[in-house]
Protein backbone atom coordinates (compact mmCIF):
# COMPACT_ATOMS: atom_id res chain seq x y z
CA UNK A 1 0.00 0.00 0.00
CA UNK A 2 1.55 3.26 -1.12
CA UNK A 3 1.25 5.96 1.51
CA UNK A 4 0.27 9.40 0.29
CA UNK A 5 -0.44 12.85 1.69
CA UNK A 6 -3.83 13.35 3.33
CA UNK A 7 -6.36 15.42 1.40
CA UNK A 8 -7.77 18.13 3.67
CA UNK A 9 -11.29 19.43 3.12
CA UNK A 10 -9.74 22.89 2.77
CA UNK A 11 -8.28 21.85 -0.58
CA UNK A 12 -4.71 21.49 0.68
CA UNK A 13 -2.64 18.39 1.38
CA UNK A 14 -1.04 17.35 4.64
CA UNK A 15 1.93 14.97 4.89
CA UNK A 16 1.02 11.68 6.54
CA UNK A 17 4.31 11.69 8.45
CA UNK A 18 5.99 14.44 10.45
CA UNK A 19 7.89 15.46 13.55
CA UNK A 20 6.21 16.13 16.89
CA UNK A 21 7.91 18.69 19.14
CA UNK A 22 6.19 18.38 22.53
CA UNK A 23 8.81 18.86 25.29
CA UNK A 24 11.37 20.03 22.70
CA UNK A 25 12.76 23.38 23.80
CA UNK A 26 16.55 23.43 24.09
CA UNK A 27 19.50 23.19 21.70
CA UNK A 28 18.91 19.47 21.25
CA UNK A 29 15.42 20.29 20.00
CA UNK A 30 16.82 22.76 17.48
CA UNK A 31 19.22 20.09 16.25
CA UNK A 32 16.35 17.59 16.10
CA UNK A 33 14.22 19.80 13.86
CA UNK A 34 17.23 20.48 11.66
CA UNK A 35 17.94 16.75 11.44
CA UNK A 36 14.32 16.00 10.59
CA UNK A 37 14.26 18.48 7.73
CA UNK A 38 17.55 17.10 6.41
CA UNK A 39 16.00 13.60 6.48
CA UNK A 40 12.94 14.51 4.45
CA UNK A 41 10.42 15.43 7.13
CA UNK A 42 8.08 18.06 5.75
CA UNK A 43 5.50 18.30 8.56
CA UNK A 44 6.44 19.95 11.85
CA UNK A 45 3.86 19.89 14.65
CA UNK A 46 4.10 22.44 17.45
CA UNK A 47 1.83 24.43 19.77
CA UNK A 48 1.76 27.63 21.80
CA UNK A 49 1.96 25.65 25.04
CA UNK A 50 5.10 23.82 23.87
CA UNK A 51 7.02 27.09 24.17
CA UNK A 52 9.16 26.31 21.13
CA UNK A 53 7.56 28.12 18.19
CA UNK A 54 10.43 30.64 18.00
CA UNK A 55 12.89 27.75 17.94
CA UNK A 56 10.95 26.08 15.11
CA UNK A 57 10.93 29.40 13.25
CA UNK A 58 14.68 29.79 13.67
CA UNK A 59 15.38 26.43 12.04
CA UNK A 60 12.88 27.08 9.25
CA UNK A 61 14.50 30.43 8.49
CA UNK A 62 17.90 28.77 8.20
CA UNK A 63 16.58 26.30 5.65
CA UNK A 64 14.64 28.95 3.75
CA UNK A 65 17.61 31.34 3.64
CA UNK A 66 19.91 28.58 2.40
CA UNK A 67 17.57 27.82 -0.48
CA UNK A 68 17.23 24.18 0.62
CA UNK A 69 13.51 24.64 1.19
CA UNK A 70 10.74 27.01 0.22
CA UNK A 71 7.80 27.92 2.43
CA UNK A 72 5.44 25.86 0.28
CA UNK A 73 7.60 22.77 0.87
CA UNK A 74 6.80 22.74 4.60
CA UNK A 75 3.58 22.00 6.47
CA UNK A 76 3.37 23.67 9.89
CA UNK A 77 0.73 22.75 12.44
CA UNK A 78 0.31 24.73 15.64
CA UNK A 79 -2.41 25.14 18.25
CA UNK A 80 -4.45 27.65 20.21
CA UNK A 81 -3.68 27.41 23.96
CA UNK A 82 -6.39 26.33 26.42
CA UNK A 83 -6.22 29.76 28.05
CA UNK A 84 -7.41 31.30 24.77
CA UNK A 85 -10.52 29.17 24.19
CA UNK A 86 -12.73 32.18 23.59
CA UNK A 87 -13.50 33.93 20.31
CA UNK A 88 -11.91 37.26 21.17
CA UNK A 89 -8.54 35.58 21.86
CA UNK A 90 -8.06 33.53 18.69
CA UNK A 91 -6.67 36.21 16.38
CA UNK A 92 -4.42 37.65 19.07
CA UNK A 93 -2.77 34.32 19.78
CA UNK A 94 -2.45 33.21 16.18
CA UNK A 95 -0.75 36.49 15.27
CA UNK A 96 1.57 36.01 18.24
CA UNK A 97 2.38 32.48 17.12
CA UNK A 98 3.00 33.55 13.52
CA UNK A 99 5.43 36.19 14.77
CA UNK A 100 7.31 33.56 16.78
CA UNK A 101 7.39 31.18 13.82
CA UNK A 102 8.44 33.94 11.43
CA UNK A 103 5.63 32.97 9.05
CA UNK A 104 2.75 34.71 7.31
CA UNK A 105 0.48 31.69 7.72
CA UNK A 106 0.32 28.23 9.26
CA UNK A 107 -0.86 25.26 7.26
CA UNK A 108 -3.10 23.94 10.04
CA UNK A 109 -4.32 25.69 13.19
CA UNK A 110 -5.97 23.57 15.87
CA UNK A 111 -8.00 24.24 19.00
CA UNK A 112 -5.69 22.35 21.37
CA UNK A 113 -8.31 21.19 23.88
CA UNK A 114 -12.09 21.42 24.19
CA UNK A 115 -11.70 22.52 27.81
CA UNK A 116 -10.93 26.20 28.35
CA UNK A 117 -8.88 27.76 31.15
CA UNK A 118 -9.01 31.31 32.43
CA UNK A 119 -6.34 33.67 31.11
CA UNK A 120 -4.33 35.23 33.93
CA UNK A 121 -1.45 36.15 31.61
CA UNK A 122 -0.07 35.07 28.25
CA UNK A 123 2.67 33.13 30.04
CA UNK A 124 0.58 31.33 32.67
CA UNK A 125 -0.54 28.25 30.77
CA UNK A 126 -1.62 26.27 33.82
CA UNK A 127 -3.58 28.75 35.96
CA UNK A 128 -4.19 27.18 39.34
CA UNK A 129 -5.92 28.10 42.57
CA UNK A 130 -3.02 28.44 45.01
CA UNK A 131 -5.04 27.16 47.97
CA UNK A 132 -6.78 24.15 46.45
CA UNK A 133 -4.41 23.25 43.62
CA UNK A 134 -7.40 23.07 41.30
CA UNK A 135 -6.99 24.30 37.73
CA UNK A 136 -8.86 27.51 36.98
CA UNK A 137 -11.32 26.54 34.27
CA UNK A 138 -13.41 28.79 32.09
CA UNK A 139 -16.89 27.31 32.58
CA UNK A 140 -18.30 29.24 29.61
CA UNK A 141 -16.51 27.40 26.80
CA UNK A 142 -18.61 27.89 23.68
CA UNK A 143 -17.28 25.79 20.84
CA UNK A 144 -19.64 27.28 18.27
CA UNK A 145 -18.53 30.85 18.95
CA UNK A 146 -14.90 29.75 19.21
CA UNK A 147 -15.12 27.96 15.89
CA UNK A 148 -16.49 31.04 14.13
CA UNK A 149 -13.36 32.89 15.26
CA UNK A 150 -11.25 30.04 13.85
CA UNK A 151 -13.13 30.36 10.55
CA UNK A 152 -12.24 34.04 10.47
CA UNK A 153 -8.55 33.16 10.64
CA UNK A 154 -8.98 30.80 7.71
CA UNK A 155 -10.78 33.46 5.72
CA UNK A 156 -8.05 35.98 6.56
CA UNK A 157 -5.42 33.60 5.19
CA UNK A 158 -3.51 33.21 8.44
CA UNK A 159 -4.37 29.50 8.52
CA UNK A 160 -4.68 27.41 5.37
CA UNK A 161 -6.76 24.86 7.28
CA UNK A 162 -8.36 24.74 10.73
CA UNK A 163 -9.15 21.86 13.04
CA UNK A 164 -9.28 20.60 16.59
CA UNK A 165 -7.43 18.32 18.98
CA UNK A 166 -8.74 15.99 21.69
CA UNK A 167 -12.37 16.49 20.62
CA UNK A 168 -14.83 13.61 20.92
CA UNK A 169 -17.62 12.73 18.50
CA UNK A 170 -20.28 14.81 20.24
CA UNK A 171 -18.06 17.88 20.28
CA UNK A 172 -17.20 17.45 16.62
CA UNK A 173 -20.87 17.02 15.73
CA UNK A 174 -21.73 20.30 17.47
CA UNK A 175 -19.22 22.13 15.31
CA UNK A 176 -20.37 20.37 12.14
CA UNK A 177 -23.96 21.37 12.88
CA UNK A 178 -23.05 25.05 13.22
CA UNK A 179 -20.13 25.77 10.88
CA UNK A 180 -19.40 27.28 7.51
CA UNK A 181 -16.01 25.60 7.33
CA UNK A 182 -15.85 22.09 8.81
CA UNK A 183 -12.80 20.96 10.79
CA UNK A 184 -10.05 19.65 8.52
CA UNK A 185 -8.29 17.56 11.16
CA UNK A 186 -8.70 16.10 14.64
CA UNK A 187 -5.43 15.36 16.44
CA UNK A 188 -5.96 12.72 19.11
CA UNK A 189 -4.15 10.00 21.03
CA UNK A 190 -4.07 6.88 18.87
CA UNK A 191 -1.79 3.88 19.08
CA UNK A 192 -2.04 0.10 18.79
CA UNK A 193 -3.69 -0.21 22.23
CA UNK A 194 -6.01 2.79 21.74
CA UNK A 195 -7.28 2.74 18.16
CA UNK A 196 -10.55 4.67 18.63
CA UNK A 197 -12.33 3.05 15.64
CA UNK A 198 -15.65 4.84 16.21
CA UNK A 199 -14.01 8.27 16.31
CA UNK A 200 -11.84 7.48 13.29
CA UNK A 201 -14.87 6.29 11.29
CA UNK A 202 -16.89 9.37 12.29
CA UNK A 203 -14.06 11.60 11.11
CA UNK A 204 -13.73 9.69 7.83
CA UNK A 205 -17.49 9.88 7.21
CA UNK A 206 -17.32 13.65 7.69
CA UNK A 207 -14.12 14.19 5.67
CA UNK A 208 -12.10 15.09 8.76
CA UNK A 209 -8.55 13.75 8.65
CA UNK A 210 -7.00 12.33 11.81
CA UNK A 211 -3.53 12.82 13.28
CA UNK A 212 -2.24 10.39 15.90
CA UNK A 213 -0.16 11.60 18.80
CA UNK A 214 1.53 9.23 21.28
CA UNK A 215 1.72 6.65 18.49
CA UNK A 216 4.66 5.02 20.27
CA UNK A 217 3.13 5.38 23.75
CA UNK A 218 4.81 8.72 24.54
CA UNK A 219 7.61 7.59 26.88
CA UNK A 220 8.40 11.29 27.34
CA UNK A 221 5.43 11.47 29.72
CA UNK A 222 7.64 10.00 32.46
CA UNK A 223 9.91 13.07 32.53
CA UNK A 224 6.93 15.40 32.05
CA UNK A 225 5.10 14.01 35.07
CA UNK A 226 8.28 14.09 37.15
CA UNK A 227 8.92 17.74 36.26
CA UNK A 228 5.40 18.68 37.41
CA UNK A 229 5.58 16.55 40.55
CA UNK A 230 2.80 14.28 39.28
CA UNK A 231 2.41 10.54 39.88
CA UNK A 232 4.69 8.46 37.67
CA UNK A 233 3.20 8.01 34.21
CA UNK A 234 2.44 4.46 33.14
CA UNK A 235 3.78 3.92 29.63
CA UNK A 236 2.24 1.11 27.53
CA UNK A 237 4.58 -1.72 26.53
CA UNK A 238 3.86 -1.21 22.83
CA UNK A 239 7.41 -1.81 21.66
CA UNK A 240 7.76 -4.99 23.73
CA UNK A 241 4.45 -6.48 22.62
CA UNK A 242 5.12 -9.98 21.19
CA UNK A 243 2.90 -9.41 18.13
CA UNK A 244 4.70 -6.18 17.30
CA UNK A 245 8.13 -7.72 17.88
CA UNK A 246 7.33 -10.73 15.66
CA UNK A 247 6.14 -8.55 12.79
CA UNK A 248 9.18 -6.32 13.19
CA UNK A 249 11.54 -9.29 12.96
CA UNK A 250 9.77 -10.55 9.86
CA UNK A 251 10.29 -7.24 8.08
CA UNK A 252 13.75 -6.54 9.54
CA UNK A 253 12.32 -3.38 11.04
CA UNK A 254 12.13 -1.95 14.54
CA UNK A 255 8.98 -2.25 16.67
CA UNK A 256 8.64 1.55 16.47
CA UNK A 257 8.60 1.39 12.68
CA UNK A 258 5.87 -1.28 12.78
CA UNK A 259 3.75 0.79 15.18
CA UNK A 260 4.08 3.87 12.97
CA UNK A 261 3.45 1.99 9.74
CA UNK A 262 0.32 0.37 11.19
CA UNK A 263 -1.28 3.71 12.01
CA UNK A 264 -0.20 5.29 8.73
CA UNK A 265 -1.47 2.33 6.74
CA UNK A 266 -4.81 2.93 8.48
CA UNK A 267 -4.92 6.36 6.79
CA UNK A 268 -3.91 8.35 9.88
CA UNK A 269 -1.04 10.84 10.09
CA UNK A 270 1.71 10.32 12.66
CA UNK A 271 4.03 12.85 14.33
CA UNK A 272 6.57 10.86 16.40
CA UNK A 273 8.69 13.06 18.64
CA UNK A 274 12.40 12.50 19.18
CA UNK A 275 15.52 14.59 19.73
CA UNK A 276 17.86 11.68 18.92
CA UNK A 277 19.19 11.90 15.33
CA UNK A 278 19.37 8.13 14.86
CA UNK A 279 15.75 7.70 15.96
CA UNK A 280 14.58 10.62 13.85
CA UNK A 281 16.11 8.95 10.80
CA UNK A 282 14.85 5.49 11.80
CA UNK A 283 11.30 6.70 12.43
CA UNK A 284 11.12 8.04 8.87
CA UNK A 285 12.07 4.70 7.32
CA UNK A 286 8.50 3.47 7.11
CA UNK A 287 7.80 3.93 3.42
CA UNK A 288 9.77 0.98 2.02
CA UNK A 289 7.69 -1.89 3.36
CA UNK A 290 4.03 -2.83 3.78
CA UNK A 291 2.08 -4.74 6.39
CA UNK A 292 0.02 -7.59 4.97
CA UNK A 293 -3.73 -7.89 5.54
CA UNK A 294 -3.07 -10.58 8.16
CA UNK A 295 -0.50 -8.41 9.93
CA UNK A 296 -2.89 -5.45 9.93
CA UNK A 297 -5.56 -7.71 11.44
CA UNK A 298 -3.14 -8.89 14.13
CA UNK A 299 -2.30 -5.27 14.97
CA UNK A 300 -5.97 -4.26 15.08
CA UNK A 301 -6.60 -7.09 17.55
CA UNK A 302 -4.28 -5.36 20.04
CA UNK A 303 -6.84 -2.60 20.67
CA UNK A 304 -7.74 -2.33 24.37
CA UNK A 305 -10.25 0.47 24.05
CA UNK A 306 -10.56 3.64 26.16
CA UNK A 307 -8.87 2.11 29.21
CA UNK A 308 -5.56 2.35 27.30
CA UNK A 309 -5.73 6.14 27.08
CA UNK A 310 -2.64 7.77 28.56
CA UNK A 311 -3.53 11.43 28.12
CA UNK A 312 -6.69 11.90 30.16
CA UNK A 313 -5.34 15.25 31.46
CA UNK A 314 -6.79 14.36 34.88
CA UNK A 315 -3.43 14.59 36.67
CA UNK A 316 -2.34 17.76 34.87
CA UNK A 317 -5.58 19.76 35.23
CA UNK A 318 -7.04 18.94 38.63
CA UNK A 319 -10.82 19.07 38.54
CA UNK A 320 -11.07 18.71 34.76
CA UNK A 321 -13.55 15.83 34.98
CA UNK A 322 -16.18 18.25 36.30
CA UNK A 323 -15.83 20.61 33.34
CA UNK A 324 -18.83 20.31 30.98
CA UNK A 325 -16.51 19.82 28.00
CA UNK A 326 -14.24 17.15 29.49
CA UNK A 327 -13.92 14.79 26.49
CA UNK A 328 -12.75 11.50 28.01
CA UNK A 329 -15.54 10.16 30.18
CA UNK A 330 -15.31 6.92 28.20
CA UNK A 331 -11.89 6.31 29.77
CA UNK A 332 -13.14 6.89 33.33
CA UNK A 333 -15.96 4.38 32.73
CA UNK A 334 -13.67 1.75 31.19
Amino acid sequence: MALSDLELNSGTKMPIFGLGTWQSRDESAEAAIDCALENGYRLIDTAYVYGNEALVGKVLKKHFDSGKLKREDIFITTKLPNTANRPESVEKYLKKELASLGLDYVDLYLVHMPVGLVELSEDDLLPTDKETGMALFDPDSDHVKLWKAMEEQFEAGRAKAIGVSNFNIQQLQRILDNCKIPPANNQVEIHAYLQQPELVKFCADNKITVTSYATLGSPGRVDFHEALGLPKAEIPDLMENPVVVEIAEKHSKSPAQILLRFIMQSGIAVIPKSVTPARIKSNSEVFDFELSADEMASMKALDKGPKARGFTMVDIFKGIVDHPEFPFHDTLKA
